[in-house]
């Protein structure tokens, strides 16, 4: 029903994905898509924008009955509407929860390698990152060190922990079994959950993402952030969401969204998140089919033409995590050598890992397959 074998071109749009690159660069880096978004979504902001006045936004009720609606039919998450807090994106969302749930100097658990975006949400709130490094497995999936994770939140100074559910940049789905272990360490030892679930909707192959917030135990205070920036390509909008255990932690986070200025959103934003999970289920399936065809495609080349470097296998997001480490050079590098190729990746020294590379695949297979060309053409003389 949908056409994602071309995309529109996007260079010269003010796009930070194509343009922070000089012409000839195919860029495979930031974490957006270059497919155009739903069509109901593109009606929806041809409507809005055919009204003509674009001032300040009112939140109503069509939006909390989209988002609720969508989490209760898609993943058995029953959400009250009371505990929603909107904001302009999961970033600014993560910055301001740590800002009401710590105090300078306290210490926040992380899984690593990790989203960059969380490093810098602790650190400019004057936190430390304590670092529970995952576990990689022969296979190139990873697993979570539950004793270093207990022994990290039974720290005094550990106050919250940042889950990154479904992971970004391994790609991991985190079993129930799993978030239980995690929400039951958390809650003995009083730490404070943040799920950042941005990356929920894209899932493959029959396995599907656990909502934080359907296992936590009475008494885990948690907040769970969500937004249809990913799944639907709509980041540029700038619209998240923050689901709050309790009325308690809801006001403290609101205090701090208010406190940080990020507690308005747009029109835009609005009337997208409403289309989207409205109506855009249709293109969101055919999508993850798409994406799971595309990382077929890398992980049968790499088989072929780049056998020594290891692929974490995607069970989520639209980002493989390329193995490195056996060539010596530091993923900046590497990243560098890539660039003077034609092709932009992510370097894996921003997630915490110099010995890796994060590819983002989510474009048409054409493209796709002209970047993997170039991928090998540098690291293939390694």
């Amino acid at each position: 029903m949908f056409d994602f074998d071309h995309a529109p071109d996007r260079r010269g749009t003010g796009s930070y994905k194509w343009d922070s690159y000089p012409e000839g660069v195919i860029p495979m880096w930031v974490a957006d898509m270059d497919f155009r978004t739903a069509p109901a979504i593109v009606e929806a902001l041809r409507s809005r924008v055919d009204h003509g006045v674009f001032g300040y936004t009112l939140v109503g009720d069509d939006y909390y009955d989209a988002v609720t609606g969508w989490f209760a039919r898609r993943h058995g998450w029953t959400i009250d509407p009371a505990m929603i807090i909107y904001t302009s994106g999961v970033v600014p969302a993560v910055s301001a929860i740590i800002k009401a749930m710590t105090r300078p100097g306290d210490k926040v658990v992380l899984q690593t390698p990790a989203y960059n975006c969380f490093f810098s949400s602790i650190r400019n709130n004057g936190c430390e990152a304590s670092r529970n490094e995952l576990l990689r497995q022969a296979d190139g999936s990873y697993r979570i060190d539950f004793d270093d994770l207990e022994a990290r939140c039974a720290d005094p100074a550990a106050k919250l922990l940042i889950l990154c559910n479904p992971h970004n940049p391994t790609g991991r789905i985190w079993s129930a079994e799993e978030l239980k272990r995690i929400a039951g360490i958390c809650a003995a030892n009083g730490v404070f959950v943040i799920s950042d679930e941005i990356h929920c909707e894209l899932t493959y192959n029959g396995r599907e993402y656990t909502p934080f917030g359907t296992l936590a135990p009475d008494g885990l205070r948690y907040a769970v952030c969500v937004s249809p920036s990913k799944a639907f390509n709509t980041a540029g909008l700038q619209i998240a969401n923050i689901v709050a255990s309790d009325a308690d932690v809801r006001a403290k986070i609101d205090r701090a969204i208010n406190d940080n200025e990020v507690c308005d959103v747009n029109p835009f934003g609005v009337a997208g998140t409403i289309a989207a999970y409205g109506h855009g289920e249709a293109w969101l399936d055919e999508l993850r089919g798409y994406l799971w065809q595309n990382w077929l495609t890398v992980r049968d080349f790499f088989a072929k033409e780049l056998p020594a470097y290891g692929l974490t296998p995607l069970e989520s997001t639209y980002l493989v995590w390329i193995d490195c480490r056996h060539t010596g050079i530091g993923s900046d590098r590497l990243s560098a050598m890539l660039i003077e190729g034609g092709v932009a990746l992510s370097p894996g020294s921003i997630y915490g890992d110099d010995g890796y590379m994060r590819l983002n695949i989510a474009c048409p297979r054409a493209r796709l397959e002209e970047g993997l060309r170039r991928i090998a053409a540098v690291l293939g003389k390694l």
